[in-house]
């Protein structure tokens, strides 16, 4: 068994199976968990914050997107690696360029997920 850090990564960050995760509230299952982990992961960084901000307003390619931080473009790279891994952003090849667009059909899902953990909107639960 490998060691695997709270957001179910191993030693040298990659991500591991979680089969022996079992919900405290017995309703989200190990695959919104996840995906929850990797999501939370993606919007902790204010740079992925501002990558996801600029596709907000309308698909980039990598260059453009490069063009708009004093960044290495493997430091950028990485970024994106973690924004696609929580499938945030999607990345299509277009020639030789690849143009990244942003996937608000996740945001919904953890949103939704979200709201359920902490039963907001249910009936017969006093909101505060």
């Amino acid at each position: 068994m490998s060691a695997r850090d709270s957001t179910g990564r191993g030693a040298g960050g990659t991500r591991q199976t979680v089969s022996s995760y079992i919900s405290v509230v017995g309703e989200i299952t190990n695959k919104e968990a996840l995906l929850l982990d990797d999501i939370y992961r993606a919007l902790g960084d204010p740079t992925r914050r501002e990558v996801l901000q600029l596709l907000k307003a309308r698909d980039m390619t990598a260059g453009e997107i490069a063009d708009r931080f004093p960044l290495a473009k493997s430091t950028l790279s990485g970024h994106f690696a973690v924004l696609k891994q929580a499938g945030l952003i999607v990345a299509e090849r277009q020639g030789t360029r690849l143009v990244y667009s942003l996937n608000l059909s996740v945001f919904e899902e953890a949103l939704s997920a979200t709201l359920d953990l902490f039963r907001v909107g249910t009936d017969g639960r006093k909101k505060r």
